[in-house]
């Protein structure tokens, strides 16, 4: 792993060749691939650095979908708004992901975890499109920081009671008191925020919507995906407080998921549906996680990889759009279909894909964590029902305002896709179904 580490330091001495780094990325995406075979279950590399397979899906899916990220940017290089710095911030990024998936040592992985927020809010404020950014940004920036600082404190504690941060060598904290709650509640909160859970999610949309492409991708793909691998590798620390509070982070998380699926009935904003509906996906993952069985683990990181490659390429369709026609708004981008009938294919199948229908990964993933909360509660049945009814429903209103109806009368002319376009998005989609096929080794992850 260090030499993938060590390749990205290498990238960014070419950040003044576009096409070169857009291609080292792709090649080193592939190379993982090839890395990796039957027996990767654990690679002790020493300086801290230890990679298992949860660790190394994580890192695979990063490259990934950095190297999509850079192909679906090309109007910052076409319109030259600072090409190299653009690079440079996505290929910082993506070390610091890098680091936080592969590092064995918690106090290493709480450093780079709050690093990758430096990169993401340099996109935002550097690379957005409206004066709304820099709240953006702040909203984005003090979310994270408030819930960040007690997780520092409790590793100091951790650190105290055990002697070691190294992952493995830490004591589990005993009992389920008021103290051992209070840390437990400290120690996942900023996991929590991350993820993000419903009450604490308002950044989420209002980075989505001032964004560029490149940072609601990767915001979508991999960072909201740091936030499940910090409660995998934390929770079994607290497992008697966990036990004790769960029931809490279900009921916010299935009843918040309810809620935010009607909020989504009502956007008129593409980004902004798309982004409610990941709080949505994330609030089902997190009951998963919480619940901490075999089932909900598996099912958690399935629809993790799934919803990071699914809500990814929406992102980027969305884009496609706003390019084209100059709005988000789903009441001027209506009756796309007309103009852009081979793309309205790609709405389809990712829409597909954000519903969890067959054969698509997040299917075997909600099904997983269904199975998981319903064997803990069978009250949460209706809401993962209702939860189910309006995931579809939500995603068919987005597919069905913005492909039918009658166009926008100011269009009149308007390119059907690129080659670029096409590829991107079948990127996207290729892995999101073909993973099914090896969903036994996904499903053998943890």
């Amino acid at each position: 792993m260090l030499k993938f580490l060590l390749s990205c330091i290498m990238l960014m001495l070419l950040v003044n060749n576009w096409w070169a780094v857009q291609s080292s990325l792709f090649i080193l995406s592939f190379l993982m691939i090839i890395y990796c075979h039957h027996d990767f279950y654990n690679y002790m590399m020493g300086w801290c650095f230890s990679v298992d397979s949860l660790g190394y899906i994580l890192i695979l899916l990063s490259f990934w979908i950095t190297a999509l990220v850079v192909c679906s940017s090309q109007k910052v290089l076409k319109d030259n708004n600072y090409p190299s710095l653009f690079l440079l911030v996505n290929i910082f990024l993506l070390f610091f992901l890098l680091m936080t998936f592969s590092v064995n040592d918690y106090l290493l992985f709480y450093i780079s975890f709050e690093s990758s927020l430096i990169p993401t809010l340099v996109l935002i404020l550097g690379w957005g499109y409206q004066p709304e950014r820099l709240q953006a940004g702040v909203y984005m920036l003090f979310y994270t920081l408030f819930a960040s600082l007690p997780l520092l404190l409790s590793l100091i504690s951790l650190y105290n009671m055990s002697g070691s941060l190294t992952l493995g060598l830490v004591e589990n904290v005993e009992g389920s008191g008021f103290i051992s709650c209070l840390w437990y509640v400290v120690t996942v909160f900023a996991f929590i925020v991350k993820l993000p859970m419903f009450l604490v999610h308002l950044w989420l949309p209002k980075a989505h919507v001032e964004a560029p492409v490149a940072g609601s991708m990767i915001l979508a793909g991999v960072l909201l995906k740091l936030g499940g691998y910090g409660l995998i590798r934390v929770l079994f620390l607290f497992g008697e407080a966990n036990k004790s509070m769960s029931w809490l982070w279900i009921s916010i998380s299935l009843v918040g998921g309810v809620v935010v699926s009607l909020m989504c009935l009502r956007q008129v904003d593409m980004k902004a549906l798309i982004a409610y509906s990941s709080v949505a996906h994330m609030g089902l993952v997190l009951s998963g996680l919480v619940v901490f069985g075999w089932w909900g683990l598996n099912g958690a990181v399935v629809v993790m990889i799934g919803h990071g490659l699914c809500s990814s390429g929406l992102f980027c369709l969305a884009n496609m759009v706003y390019e084209r026609v100059g709005s988000r708004s789903l009441l001027i981008s209506k009756g796309l279909m007309n103009f852009m009938p081979s793309m309205a294919l790609w709405w389809f199948l990712l829409s597909a894909g954000n519903m969890a229908a067959p054969p698509t990964l997040n299917l075997l993933g909600e099904i997983s964590l269904i199975i998981s909360v319903v064997s803990w509660s069978k009250v949460s049945m209706l809401f993962i029902a209702l939860l189910s009814f309006f995931s579809f429903s939500y995603t068919l209103y987005m597919f069905s305002l913005s492909q039918h109806g009658k166009y926008y009368s100011a269009l009149f002319s308007c390119c059907s896709g690129k080659v670029r376009e096409y590829l991107i998005l079948m990127l996207h989609w290729l892995p999101l179904n073909a993973l099914i096929l090896k969903s036994s080794v996904l499903m053998c992850l943890l």
